[in-house]
């Protein structure tokens, strides 16, 4: 199993990892020893899951969700899932409809 998630760190950004065991890697991150991302931005807390058949699908859907903007991870944070599209960035860095 693989589970993709989003932390959000104590200065209100947003970490995307993937992992074979949460429940450690939460307990990693929270002593200090996830990413150096994490590291320095603690406390960090769990905002987003999603769970995976093989760790392999869980990383790329972490690769994916690195390449979106904030609103567009607030959106799936909040499970408005139906606004995600809408939220699409084009190469330019703007929302697909500008």
């Amino acid at each position: 199993m693989g589970v993709t998630y989003i932390l959000e760190c104590a200065d209100g950004s947003f970490y995307v990892g993937s992992t074979t065991n949460l429940t450690l890697r939460l307990e990693q991150h929270a002593r200090g020893h996830g990413a150096a991302y994490t590291r320095s931005r603690l406390p960090v807390r769990l905002v987003w899951s999603e769970e995976f058949s093989n760790i392999g699908l869980a990383f790329a859907r972490e690769k994916q969700i690195q390449n979106w903007g904030r609103a567009k991870r607030i959106a799936l944070i909040e499970g408005r899932l139906d606004d995600l599209s809408a939220l699409a960035r084009g190469r330019s860095g703007r929302p697909a409809d500008e």
